[in-house]
């Protein structure tokens, strides 16, 4: 028996799921599920059948449905159970809840009317991909799913062009060829990216390599699964200590040094402090 029951305050707990393999659950998780006066899922089907594979048994509970669909009756179903002192366990179909999956509404609710909110934290789908891709992880951005249409996905990714870290989306793999198309079209086809797919899978895949080059590897090929697209930040080019003297120089014939510190630190996108000092020694000599 891998689970514990065990006794759980009253409150909301959030529990990772598997995005793949079933055994990449947490036992804490299992403990949960176990000890739950109330279980709620995005989809009862699935977790249901994760339960019986870890021999969890429901002992007379439902599972209570809520997704995006269910609308305040679910969510006031929760919440009343939380107030009559009970511990409500909510699971999305695979990965942390609210990642991209319902259960955003529930913690604001729950959270506002005073109720304990925690997590059994697991599984993610974005962290996995960031791990495996090769990409940047020192800052990231989750953007989600883009737009079906494409002048909302360009425009969309014209809002991302110059966020400063590795970008992430999720994708599905009808729409995958022409969004990473658009991806080289709006942020440039030289820029880095990963197409990591069925990830914990039995067929994980992650194919690696520039934004054109995964691009044209996608033409009038259809793919599978479940897809995290990553994406390098935008790269500025080296300027030497050479060019931002004379374009110092040049600014501050017609500049303060204030103004042509605040010119040349923008032009190449450099902190604006060292070229602060620079133009105050430029213009005291």
């Amino acid at each position: 028996m891998n689970y514990l029951k065990v006794r759980l305050s009253p409150g909301l707990y959030f529990l990772a799921t598997p995005i793949g393999t079933a055994r990449d659950i947490t036992l804490r998780a299992l403990d949960v599920l176990a000890s739950a006066d109330m279980i709620a899922a995005e989809d009862t089907r699935s977790l249901r059948r994760l339960m019986e594979i870890h021999g969890v048994p429901l002992e007379g509970r439902r599972i209570l449905a809520y997704h995006d669909h269910s609308g305040a009756g679910a969510r006031g179903k929760i919440l009343d159970a939380i107030a009559a002192g009970q511990s409500v366990a909510y699971a999305s179909e695979a990965g942390m809840p609210l990642i991209a999956d319902p259960g955003y509404d529930l913690s604001v609710a729950a959270a506002d009317a005073g109720h304990m909110v925690t997590a059994a934290p697991g599984p993610s789908a974005v962290l996995t991909a960031l791990t495996l891709g090769g990409l940047p992880t020192d800052s990231f951005f989750f953007a989600g799913f883009l737009p079906n249409a494409k002048s909302a996905r360009r425009s969309r990714l014209e809002s991302l062009r110059d966020v400063p870290g590795t970008l992430v989306f999720y994708e599905s793999p009808k729409r995958i060829a022409a969004s990473v198309a658009d991806m080289a079209g709006v942020l440039g086809g030289e820029r880095p990216a990963a197409m990591c797919r069925e990830l914990t899978k039995r067929f994980e895949e992650v194919r690696r390599g520039s934004l054109q080059e995964l691009a044209e590897g996608l033409e009038g090929q259809g793919v599978k699964g479940e897809i995290v697209m990553l994406v390098d930040r935008r790269r500025t080019e080296a300027v030497s200590d050479e060019d931002i003297e004379t374009a110092l120089a040049k600014a501050l014939e017609t500049h303060s040094v204030k103004d042509a510190a605040d010119i040349v630190s923008n032009m190449y996108e450099i902190p604006r402090r060292p070229v602060y000092q620079l133009a105050l020694k430029l213009g005291k000599g």
